[in-house]
């Protein structure tokens, strides 16, 4: 357990946790997933909260009334890249604050699929590294591609077409050159040997970068970290303790 005080970072694939202990230091924890954040806050009595990475599928996600919970006891909430982005544009409202492009990007598209972050990654035992490339960087690479002249717009739609019909787990970039393949002829199904060299080098990686701005914007701006002097009202519901039951953890430690 750490002193009480440190910031807390719910971190996975996003971000190497080398390059994120690099921009702030604080205390990283696997992704957060039902538990982990309430867990955190009883447990470290931290400065803030920091959610960028959050499993999901094969456990519950974090739940929104977990992160109010926090909010209820003073603590900054701070989320960006990934979950972070989704649970920030959710919890806007209530003080969760968000940070960066993709955070930016939710917050403005209404019905904006989570399907865009969500990658496949390692068990947090290896890492929790990821498997495969997120939708929204792929798409902003293809548009970096397009601007470029390495792809025409009949590529960019049929690349982008067949990352968005690949199961999230699936999204690499050889295999969804494969499929746009097939949806071409011609010239155009030629010139995507342009772009099958292009990519490694020059792909976009929005959610890391908006992590690590994150990170660097809580390592130059303490006043962020102050306790909250507008607090909202948390209410422990039967579904919250429930919830709470679920991860092991006991609900009347959170009537306190």
């Amino acid at each position: 357990m750490s002193a009480t005080g440190d910031i807390i970072v719910f971190l996975g694939p996003t971000l190497p946790r080398e390059e994120a202990a690099a921009c702030l230091d604080a205390t990283y924890l696997p992704p957060a997933e039902q538990g982990a954040l309430a867990q955190a806050v009883r447990d470290y009595r931290p400065r803030a909260v920091v959610l960028i990475d959050g499993s999901f599928a094969r456990v519950p996600a974090v739940r929104h009334k977990e992160i109010l919970w926090a909010l209820a006891q003073g603590i900054p909430v701070f989320g960006a890249a990934s979950m972070g982005a989704l649970r920030a544009a959710e919890l806007g409202a209530v003080g969760m604050q968000g940070h960066g492009f993709i955070y930016r990007w939710y917050a403005l598209t209404p019905f904006a699929d989570d399907d865009e972050v969500a990658v496949a990654m390692m068990p947090a035992e290896l890492g929790a590294g990821a498997l495969s490339e997120a939708l929204i960087n792929i798409r902003l690479t293809l548009r970096a591609a397009r601007r470029a002249g390495i792809v025409s717009r009949e590529q960019q739609r049929a690349l982008e077409a067949a990352a968005r019909a690949t199961y999230f787990i699936d999204r690499q970039y050889p295999a969804i050159i494969a499929h746009a393949r097939l949806a071409l002829t011609g010239p155009a199904r030629a010139g995507l040997d342009r772009f099958a060299e292009w990519w490694p080098d020059n792909s976009v990686d929005q959610k890391r970068t908006d992590a690590r701005g994150l990170l660097r914007r809580l390592a130059t701006a303490p006043d962020l970290l102050r306790p909250l002097a507008h607090r909202p009202v948390f209410r422990m519901t039967e579904a919250f303790a429930h919830d709470l039951d679920a991860a092991g953890l006991r609900p009347d430690d959170f009537l306190r």
